[in-house]
């Protein structure tokens, strides 16, 4: 897995662990005691946290991602012979690794 596919993985997860927790406190809704009351506000405040810090780290993902393909598109129309050249190299290695098998 490259790091964006682990990002992408690492963002989901944290987003299920996001949703149960909400599912969780939402649940909860019986007579509770104020110390308790209290610590279900700051786990609320800190799973907002997380969700505003989750949102923007996607975002960040996608910017990059968006990024890395306009620099990858603009070098290839800028050196098309170049970007032949290495595809088909790229080509020739996987294929004798292929054949090797």
């Amino acid at each position: 897995m490259n790091p964006q596919e682990n990002g992408k993985q690492l963002l989901r997860d944290v987003q299920t662990v996001i949703k149960d927790a909400e599912v969780l406190l939402k649940n909860s809704a019986v007579p509770l005691s104020e110390e308790f009351k209290s610590a279900k506000e700051r786990f609320e405040n800190t799973l907002k946290k997380a969700k505003d810090e989750v949102i923007r780290l996607e975002k960040n993902l996608v910017d990059k991602t968006k990024e890395a393909a306009e620099v990858t598109d603009n070098y290839v129309r800028e050196n098309p012979w170049q970007a032949a050249g290495l595809g088909a190299a790229i080509g020739l290695v996987l294929g004798l690794l292929i054949g090797r098998k």
